[in-house]
C-alpha cells in the first residue's frame, strides 16, 4: 500500500509543478491555488508512505517520479525540446527508480 501511496505523491508532485508553471510567478489565481493543494497533498502522501519505506527510497522515487513526469509533460503538452541526451537522462532516472523499488526491503 505504501508504494500506490508514493505514486500517487508523485503523480501530485507532477501536477504541482505543472500548475506552478501556469500560475505566472504566482500571478494567476486558480493555478497557484492548484499548486499549493497539490503540494499540501503530496507531501502528506509522502509522510504516509515514509512510515514503512526507508527515507533514501521514498523521497527518491518520489522526487523522481516528479522529475520524470514534469519533463514528460513538458515536451508533451508544452512543446519543449526532446533532445537524445534529455531523454537519455530521463531514462537514467528512471533506472535508479526501478533499482530503488527493486532494493527496497519493504
Amino acid at each position: 500500500m505504501a508504494w500506490i501511496i508514493l505514486t500517487v505523491a508523485g503523480v501530485l508532485e507532477i501536477v504541482w509543478a505543472y500548475a506552478m508553471k501556469l500560475s505566472d510567478g504566482f500571478t494567476k489565481l486558480g493555478p497557484t491555488l492548484v499548486t499549493f493543494v497539490a503540494m499540501f497533498f503530496s507531501f502528506g502522501l509522502l509522510a504516509l508512505a515514509m512510515k514503512s519505506l526507508p527515507l533514501g527510497t521514498a523521497y527518491t522515487v518520489w522526487t523522481g517520479i516528479g522529475a520524470v513526469g514534469a519533463f514528460v509533460v513538458g515536451i508533451v503538452v508544452l512543446g519543449e525540446a526532446a533532445s537524445a541526451m534529455r531523454i537519455a537522462a530521463a531514462v537514467l532516472i528512471v533506472a535508479g527508480l526501478v533499482l530503488m523499488k527493486l532494493s527496497s526491503p519493504a
